[in-house]
């Protein structure tokens, strides 16, 4: 019953000690009456010292658990107050360069703090092929991807997050359909017909699939391999680069429950609208002026004149559009004892298309279990489940572009019409496509094994076999009907699978004896693909709902092929790395390959060796006590990597099916179809690689300088021969290819105080392609845009210098030229335009790119900004190719058209048919607002009070803005026409997508 008078002393408590006297201790009788002193903070004052026993300034003084800190004067020292009652009170000191240390006070007012040189960034081991390697004894161009790059970014592949963000590594999403697969060189394109797509390695072992089928939350950490030395090791399969998955696994201690997820919506970065209906049918008015007749009515086609006369419109670019939603969730347990570890993962991950009809879904389920069954013996596995599916009719942003606005979206039933602005037949209803029937579904099976010795009788001696296998099926079925204007439906099925193995035998020895290390790695391994395709094609249904389920019931013979390759690869490695001290560095391979895929005249083996030097400067004597430079190696390596650059039977001899009559009887033979050649060997790539990597102030300013050039010979082209011969072309090594590159990464730590830090990370790479050779001859191949001394995809043209106006004089250099037509430039001074006109332009390749990152820490508070640019690259702009067809179809308003009283003079008239099939090569570089993403760390206190491991909450933004002189939807993107067969073409504009995200997980 004493609750009122504490409660009445303790409403008069603050009056009280307002009321004392100056000087006089306030209410000595508190503790009569059962009350004490208010707690008085504590002060703790101290130094922090670095490895010189000098004082370290702007160190970094936290309070654990909290958000109070400080940070140390010149000399190193720093003032804290700590609030009394606080159980424990840990003090937490970090430093750019240093080792993190956490000091317990235990009543302590006063501390001295001696802070570790840093050495995690040396001492980082990173993968390198088959094994591992600290950073600092690494010797090739090994690049490792910021770990803020795979995670909390929206994107459907982990690819489409690295793209700017690694110098070297040019990364172009040429479609923005959802599910598609972005584009990926490692320093330049190396090969004109062979795939230049780099190796994919997932935990040591070849990914048979592509990273769509990649959960990226199951990644813990990714390395590209670029230079000779360090892909050497992988021979033809490292030749156009590789890159190194890792993934999570567990860790000893209690089961962790980990949430990831995130969702929001996406929208159409709008680029090109079509004219007003207004804008429509003055074009329609300016088509027959420039054109030279009188029309007899406003519009070209009669449905068109009724929706004029009766006012309705239809917005076709609105019509074809939805809210776009993208989502992924991700669940995951992980933990161990100290004898079987495992990590056990699921993700669902939907993205829901801005452009109707356009999906894409990925369901994923993985299994990474390890074991030690003795201390010498160690077993794994991993086990993989995807099933990807973007199945959906789907509306067709061309015609939607095109059609009239005074068109008929549907009939009087309600169902699309097919044809719009009747009698026109040419354009279809964008929306009609919708009501096809599509699928288009692949599943990724992947099981991996692990037994690693340990040798008792030789301490370091280890070896380990790795096993894989893949099975990989494809489904695609199609079905177009009567709703689609197609009187007797049309169907189509195809089936793949393709099967992968790999079985790999790796010995290794590593053994310090004093400063020397030596690390020796062998390798024996197997390889074998195969895959097996069926198509079927069947028309003439009696009606619609019999579709590609019963493709044997059209009334026409359906036509079937099928297709099936096996390829297998060898391998034996060797690699010897040795370091004396940590300063002198020596990296040795080699290795042979042996492929299924050559002929019978030419060894199926090759080897592919490398050589890597390198020295750390720093550990010399003269630099160990250098308060300036932190870290300085130099690098140099040397080698040969090769591509089989063909597909399987290419060097044999192909015949191929025909049906001819004979006696009144169609009979089935063979003709002949390609011309083998069994003389065909390894595409090669030799390279040197150059480079430099700095650490100054502390690693306050780190970064790596490269340079490379490499010399690919041997390409394997198509080379024309006599027709007499009865072939057109034979596939031949007649070719050579150079690329000369410089890349630089710098990140630097701009400001750090006790809450707040700004990071700055900055790439950028430049490479110049040359094509060096085809065909043996030394002259160009126009036909195919490939120019000797000049890059690849190049771009050969006329050069526009303006547009014919009224009372020009055509006649003096284009008789074939009117007002409203194209101007182009005499280059040769014949007093004519022809195709001796043309020159070349550019090319695809761009001149140099990069990205920076700004990253921003205030307290639980994390801003990161990046910017992605491409410069230099010159690409045909198909969205200025659009022809009139007639005054019958909508322009985009953004490129407009000549008129006589405008006098454009970029711009040709609507009656130009562009009859030397002028490309508009255009610029194509940009700069883009890639991503933005805050996050908040709620504090360790309040996690653990909520009894949670850890809990992150952010918002990111993706595509937010581009700058560019690009007219069209976007300049990554390749413009193609819709295919008219519901698919929609390629053409899916660029999207920008916000999101919330959650990362949580309990202990």
């Amino acid at each position: 019953m004493q609750v009122k008078p504490l409660l009445l002393c303790g409403a008069l408590l603050p009056l009280a000690v307002a009321a004392a006297p100056a000087g006089r201790p306030a209410l000595p009788h508190l503790a009569a009456l059962g009350l004490h002193r208010p707690a008085a903070p504590i002060t703790v004052t101290g130094k922090v010292l670095d490895e010189k026993q000098t004082g370290l300034p702007g160190a970094t003084v936290v309070l654990k658990g909290t958000t109070l800190g400080a940070s140390t004067d010149a000399d190193g020292n720093f003032m804290l107050t700590v609030p009394d009652g606080t159980a424990a009170p840990t003090l937490v000191i970090s430093s750019v360069g240093y080792v993190k240390q956490e000091v317990v006070l235990n009543g302590r007012t006063s501390v001295t703090v001696n802070l570790v040189q840093n050495t995690q960034d040396l001492n980082e081991v990173v993968v390198v092929g088959y094994g591992t390697q600290k950073r600092s004894d690494v010797t090739g161009s090994v690049v490792s991807v910021p770990q803020d790059r795979l995670a909390k970014i929206p994107v459907s592949n982990v690819a489409q997050a690295l793209a700017g963000a690694v110098a070297g590594v040019n990364i172009t999403t040429a479609s923005s359909v959802p599910g598609a697969q972005p584009s990926i060189n490692i320093r330049g394109v190396r090969s004109i017909t062979a795939s230049t797509s780099p190796y994919i390695i997932v935990d040591g072992l070849p990914f048979p699939g592509n990273l769509n089928d990649v959960n990226p939350n199951d990644i813990a950490s990714i390395e590209i391999l670029k230079d000779a030395s360090s892909t050497a090791i992988y021979g033809t399969r490292g030749s156009n680069g590789v890159i190194l998955i890792t993934t999570k696994r567990g860790k000893t201690g209690k089961p962790e429950i980990r949430y990831n997820g995130y969702a929001g919506p996406e929208y159409l970065v709008y680029k090109l609208h079509p004219l007003s209906p207004e804008a429509y049918a003055q074009k329609y008015q300016d088509f027959a002026v420039q054109r030279g007749f009188t029309p007899t009515q406003p519009l070209p086609n009669t449905a068109e004149v009724v929706n004029l006369q009766a006012g309705k419109t239809v917005d076709w670019m609105q019509e074809i559009r939805r809210q776009g939603v993208i989502q992924d969730h991700n669940l995951s347990i992980s933990g161990g004892t100290d004898n079987v570890k495992y990590f056990v993962s699921g993700e669902f991950f939907k993205q829901l298309g801005t452009l109707k009809g356009f999906q894409f879904q990925r369901v994923s389920l993985r299994s990474n279990i390890d074991a030690t069954l003795t201390p010498w013996l160690r077993i794994g596995t991993s086990s993989f489940f995807s099933t990807n599916n973007d199945d959906g009719g789907r509306a067709d942003l061309t015609l939607a572009q095109v059609a009239s606005p005074y068109g008929n979206e549907y009939n009087a039933d309600g169902s699309y019409t097919v044809y719009p602005q009747l009698p026109e037949l040419l354009i279809k209803n964008p929306l009609a496509s919708l009501t096809n029937t599509r699928q288009s579904r692949v599943n990724q099976l992947i099981g991996t094994g692990y037994a690693e010795v340990d040798f008792p009788f030789l301490k370091g001696l280890k070896y380990r076999l790795n096993a894989t296998y893949g099975y990989r099926p494809y489904r695609y079925a199609y079905y177009e009907g009567r709703s689609f204007g197609n009187l007797y439906g049309a169907a189509q099925l195809l089936n793949d699978e393709r099967h992968n193995y790999t079985l790999e035998n790796v010995l290794s020895y590593a053994h310090n004896f004093g400063k020397h290390h030596l690390d020796l790695t062998g390798l024996y391994s197997a390889q074998q693909n195969t895959y097996f395709t069926t198509t079927e094609n069947g028309s003439g249904f009696i009606n619609d709902n019999i579709g590609f389920n019963g493709i044997g019931g059209g009334s026409l013979t359906p036509t079937i092929s099928s297709y099936s390759e096996r390829r297998g690869l060898v391998s034996q490695m060797a690699r010897i790395n040795y370091n004396y001290d940590s300063r002198y560095l020596l990296t040795l391979t080699a290795r042979r390959d042996g492929s299924s895929v050559f002929g019978a005249n030419t060894s199926k083996y090759a080897i592919f060796p490398s050589l890597a030097v390198g020295w750390n400067v720093a550990n010399e004597a003269f630099l160990k006590d250098n308060s300036v430079v932190t870290a300085l190696k130099l690098r140099f390596s040397y080698g040969t990597t090769g591509n089989e650059g063909i597909n399987p039977y290419q060097t044999i001899t192909g015949l191929a099916q025909l049906q001819y009559a004979y006696n009144g009887v169609t009979t089935v033979g063979l003709r002949a179809n390609t011309l083998g050649n069994a003389d065909l060997k390894w595409e090669q790539t030799t390279s040197a690689n150059y480079a430099v990597d700095f650490g100054f102030l502390q690693n306050r300013i780190t970064g790596t300088v490269e340079y490379y050039d490499a010399k690919t010979t041997d390409l394997l082209l198509n080379r024309q021969i006599p027709i007499i011969s009865g072939y057109g072309s034979i596939l031949d090594n007649v070719g050579s290819v150079r690329n000369q590159g410089v890349e630089g990464v710098l990140t630097t730590v701009n400001v750090q105080s006790s809450n707040f830090t700004w990071e700055t990370s900055l790439n950028a790479s430049a490479v110049r392609n040359r094509v060096l050779q085809i065909y043996g001859t030394g002259g160009d191949d126009i036909g195919n845009n490939l120019f000797i001394g000049r890059p690849l995809f190049g771009i050969y043209d006329y050069v526009k210098t303006g547009v014919w106006q009224q009372g020009e004089d055509v006649s003096k250099q284009d008789a074939s030229a009117k007002p409203g037509d194209l101007k182009f430039a005499d280059l040769n001074g014949d007093g004519k335009i022809d195709s001796n006109d043309r020159t070349y332009l550019g090319s695809n390749i761009p001149s140099w790119q990069g990205g920076i990152t700004n990253t921003f820490t205030y307290k639980g508070f994390s801003l990161r900004v990046f910017f992605q640019t491409v410069q230099g690259v010159l690409r045909n702009n198909g969205n200025l190719n659009f022809v009139d067809l007639g005054g019958r179809v909508n322009l985009p308003q953004e490129i407009g058209y000549w008129t006589a009283q405008n006098m454009s003079q970029d711009r040709p008239g609507l009656n130009f048919t562009n009859p030397r099939g002028y490309g508009y090569a255009s610029n194509g570089s940009f700069t883009r607002l890639k991503d933005v993403t805050l996050t908040y760390n709620f504090p360790a206190a309040l996690v653990e009070k909520w009894r949670l491991g850890t809990l992150t909450v952010y918002v990111s933004g993706r595509n937010l803005y581009t700058w560019t002189p690009w007219v069209g939807w976007d300049p990554e993107q390749t413009y193609t026409v819709g295919n008219g067969t519901g698919n929609g073409g390629t053409n899916f504009p660029q999207v920008r997508t916000v999101v919330a995200g959650l990362n949580v997980s309990l202990r």
